[in-house]
């Protein structure tokens, strides 16, 4: 344990208004290196605001309420939960849970942000591919490149899960691998290089998980 997290924990641990503490980033997953920094959120369990009694450059914490963590509407923030460790927790589980709910996808989440995300990847795709044809080769690899983001939230989100921060991508598909053929350096070679390259695994799995009609709105294959 770094010393840095530990003065933490000692600190929160004399606290009572500290509800719990949560270790996220890349101490939580295991991949820190010697430059890496904490990442942490403390749970206050009310209005008032925690700061810690001294600031350190290699401690990057938020403080939140219990009623922030059980907000799930920030998409972005949510996979930083993926993979947290609870170090803390007051609130006989509670904590615990409220993480697990951010790092995961309801059933109903998952559905409304599959369509979103296949229907951006969808059109950036054909966009891309009717470039190409154009001739116009640059404007094809900037509708590529914004295809990449799409591609994987639709990718992850038809599987149920939360799309994971690039940097821990590889991590992701390592520790909790999807289906075949979906492996690590089958999908990050793919999709930094040109997503389309993914567009017909992707709607196979669409397709066999319910989300045909996401393909057939706009026709049938890439052009």
């Amino acid at each position: 344990m770094s010393q840095v997290l530990a003065g933490l924990m000692d600190e929160v641990r004399d606290d009572p208004g500290v509800a719990g503490l949560v270790l996220t980033g890349s101490h939580a997953r295991g991949v820190a290196t010697a430059g890496s920094d904490v990442d942490a959120y403390v749970i206050t369990g009310g209005a008032a605001r925690w700061r810690p009694s001294s600031s350190s450059p290699r401690l990057d914490l938020a403080v939140l309420s219990v009623e922030e963590l059980a907000d799930v509407s920030d998409r972005w923030r949510r996979y930083s939960y993926r993979g947290a460790r609870v170090l803390l927790d007051r609130l006989d589980g509670r904590i615990a849970e409220l993480v697990r709910r951010q790092g995961s996808l309801s059933a109903e989440e998952a559905e409304v942000m599959a369509r979103e995300q296949l229907g951006g990847y969808v059109q950036f795709v054909r966009r891309a591919v009717k470039s190409r044809r154009d001739g116009r080769a640059e404007v094809a690899r900037l509708e590529e490149m914004e295809a990449a983001a799409w591609c994987l939230g639709a990718l992850f989100a038809v599987f149920g899960r939360v799309r994971p921060y690039h940097r821990y991508l590889r991590w992701e598909l390592d520790h909790h691998p999807l289906p075949d053929p979906w492996t690590a350096d089958f999908v990050i070679s793919r999709v930094s290089e040109r997503p389309s390259m993914l567009f017909g695994p992707l709607e196979a799995v669409a397709r066999a998980r319910g989300f045909g009609d996401v393909f057939d709105r706009s026709g049938s294959g890439q052009a």
